[in-house]
């Protein structure tokens, strides 16, 4: 099931820049990987307040992607972080990486609309 909304994601950038859209998805691609290790780092050490802030910060970033299902579990992630809250904070993560590596690979896709 796709992550992106791929119509709304298109409406939302259609006249943007090609190159400042293909830079905005590309940075987010290549800081993905740190983001995600970051996060499972909070959770491991148990660090509610950068866990807080880094889920806060994929949020933010994901909402460009038109990607509601990705945001909402960063949003989780966020407010369990608030609430220094640690049921359920491993599921969540890996329903996190799970709907978030589908929406890389959707937005890999995506970049040849902006070629």
């Amino acid at each position: 099931m796709p992550e992106i909304n791929e119509k709304q994601f298109l409406e939302n950038f259609q006249y943007f820049d090609k190159e400042v859209v293909l830079e905005i998805i590309n940075i987010f691609l290549e800081e993905y990987p740190q983001r995600m290790e970051t996060l499972q780092t909070n959770i491991n050490e148990r660090d509610f307040d950068q866990l807080r802030f880094n889920a806060h910060s994929l949020k933010g970033v994901v909402a460009n992607f038109v990607a509601p299902e990705v945001q909402e579990l960063a949003k989780t992630l966020e407010l369990k972080g608030a609430n220094k809250d640690i049921k359920d904070l491993d599921t969540i993560y890996n329903e996190l990486k799970d709907k978030a590596d589908v929406m890389v690979s959707e937005l890999k896709e995506l970049k040849n609309h902006f070629k």
